[in-house]
Order: C-alpha cells, then sequence, then structure tokens
C-alpha cells in the first residue's frame, strides 16, 4: 500500500469506529485489528460513497438480525420488512455522518452519497486498496466494516 492510501485508509478505520461507538447505542466488546482486501462480500448490508479529501466507500453488513436488534434498541419496536431496509440504510448514514465529523478533526473534509442496500450474495472489488475490520458487540452480536479506497 501507498503511504497516502495507507494514511487515508488509518485515518477512515479510526473515525469509523469512533462514530460505531458513538452511534451504537450498544458497548462493543472486541475490534478486530484490520485486514487488508482484495474484494469484500455481503449478503445484507449498507454501502455509502465517500467524496472530497478521500475517494472510496465503506460498507457496513452483518445479518439482518444485528439490524433489527439495534433498530429496536434505538427505536423501542421489532423492524422487518421495508422498515428495516430503511432503518438500514439510515444507520449507515448516521454512521457515515459521523465519520465525516470525525476525520474532519484530522484536516480533511468528506462528503457521502446517499446509502445503497445490499441483499443477497454480492462481492465488491476494483478499488485500489481495502481493509475490513469486525466489531464484536454485547450477546455476540457483529458488525463488519469494510473500508475501500478508489
Amino acid at each position: 500500500m501507498s503511504t497516502t492510501v495507507s494514511n487515508a485508509l488509518e485515518d477512515l478505520n479510526g473515525s469509523t469506529i469512533e462514530s460505531v461507538k458513538q452511534i451504537l447505542p450498544i458497548t462493543y466488546e472486541n475490534i478486530t485489528a484490520p485486514v487488508i482486501c482484495s474484494e469484500l462480500t455481503c449478503h445484507f448490508g449498507v454501502l455509502v460513497g465517500i467524496t472530497g479529501s478521500i475517494k472510496g466507500k465503506v460498507l457496513y453488513k452483518s445479518d439482518v438480525d444485528f439490524f433489527s436488534f439495534v433498530g429496536e434498541l434505538m427505536f423501542g419496536m421489532a423492524l422487518e420488512g421495508d422498515m428495516l431496509k430503511s432503518f438500514a440504510g439510515e444507520l449507515g448514514n448516521m454512521i457515515s455522518g459521523g465519520l465525516c465529523t470525525n476525520i474532519f478533526s484530522k484536516g480533511m473534509t468528506i462528503d457521502i452519497t446517499a446509502p445503497t442496500i445490499i441483499e443477497g450474495k454480492m462481492t465488491l472489488s476494483g478499488f485500489k486498496e481495502a481493509i475490513e475490520i469486525e466489531m464484536t458487540f454485547q450477546n455476540g452480536k457483529k458488525l463488519e466494516i469494510g473500508l475501500m479506497i478508489d
């Protein structure tokens, strides 16, 4: 990885983790070390584009149960179907918005695109570099985050 790309991924990683901690109403128990990836796979998740000082994408992926669990914690009611998809997209927006704020403190300005909901088996490739981390929360719930630099 080039220093510029490596630094950008490092900044995105730290800023994203901080945003997840700020947004999600559950305590994390573990965060895996970033793993360099040549492609990312997903069955259910949210893809958000990044523009500005850094160009790339963020992929928030987990199973439907994770997003439903978080939705119930935040809104006090079970979410399913289109309501769950809408919530997953909004959660991706909230975390990504926090990422924008957090990375601004590092002297960079980024913006985000509208979220894209991913449902069904999908593989992402074609980026310069990518890393993936996994955050484990209470009750073993997991959120994987893929950070890609274009």
